[in-house]
């Protein structure tokens, strides 16, 4: 699939520009009616197309081989399709895009990595602020764009629109994050980029369907590797999560100023971190090359 118009040039490096639809790997949609419009870095556009949420080591070992220029220059994309695509039509046009104007070539590759399980605390049994959406308020009706869409979201609920990852700052250095209608899946995916977790977050939950959460944690003063979470060894001594292999619990550091990410983790929605091995499927950038004009 392709656009049927894209305009594409350079644009300054402080002359962002939001999307007019989430990019996220998420299902957050608008009526777009065939437009795409954003001004972003390559990378950017990259995690897009192929509906990745990178862990942020993740997204720097994909990168590490590339020129500087896609993760720094910024690139002013106006494209317009036939008819009203889905999301995910829209990703492989974005595919076909990229391959034309900068030559993009990937492939895929599934490696054996270490990760963190996202399991529950207990089996069956969910956390106060994790519940099934059909058990919590609808979703609004579709919008023409995200603004409206925000503004016609329902004001008693966080986030107000669903289908997207929302977060947001509280007093005392707290943070509020929170989804509507999303899945265990995207959940484990959006954690590492929360918190310094330093490997990516798998669904081992075992739960279907769709959910509603909440989360409220207080965020650490230091966020260097050297603090947040450490593997606790049964029978042992607290691990740094980068050392440590197989199945063991990640336990929160302590901290006398509210709920750690990973306390507010098994308080609120009943979910524990387990170190363990995955295979997982990892983006691999072959080839890339500045942009041609239009």
């Amino acid at each position: 699939m392709a656009f049927e118009v894209a305009s594409l040039k350079p644009s300054p490096s402080d002359a962002w520009r939001g999307p007019n639809f989430p990019l996220d790997e998420g299902d957050a949609y608008v009526a777009t009616r065939g437009r795409f419009s954003a001004v972003f870095p390559l990378s950017v556009y990259i995690q897009f197309a192929y509906k990745l949420w990178p862990s942020p080591e993740q997204l720097r070992s994909m990168l590490a081989h590339l020129p500087k220029w896609v993760e720094t220059d910024n690139y002013d994309i106006e494209a317009r399709a036939v008819g009203n695509p889905t999301k995910d039509q829209m990703r492989l046009m974005m595919q076909s895009l990229l391959a034309d104007r900068f030559k993009l070539t990937v492939h895929f590759e599934t490696r054996e990595v270490p990760v963190l399980a996202l399991t529950l605390v207990r089996p069956g049994k969910l956390g106060p602020k994790l519940r099934p959406h059909a058990d919590g308020p609808a979703c609004g009706p579709p919008a023409d764009d995200i603004r409206a869409a925000f503004a016609n979201g329902d004001p008693n609920a966080f986030p107000r629109v669903c289908d997207l990852y929302s977060m947001q700052p509280m007093p005392g250095g707290r943070q509020l994050a929170g989804s509507r209608n999303t899945t265990m899946e995207l959940l484990a995916a959006y954690l590492p980029s929360r918190g310094n977790l330093g490997r990516p977050v798998a669904d081992r939950t075992g739960l279907s369907g769709r959910f509603d959460f909440t989360l409220e944690w207080t965020s650490e003063p230091d966020s260097s590797p050297d603090r947040g979470v450490r593997i606790m060894k049964k029978g042992g001594s607290p691990q740094k999560v980068g050392g440590a292999s197989g199945s063991n619990e990640v336990a929160p550091s302590p901290d006398t100023s509210g709920s750690t990410l990973l306390e507010a983790l098994r308080e609120q929605l009943g979910l524990k971190l387990v170190s363990t091995k995955a295979s997982i499927q990892t983006l691999v950038i072959d080839h890339v090359e500045r942009p041609s004009e239009n």
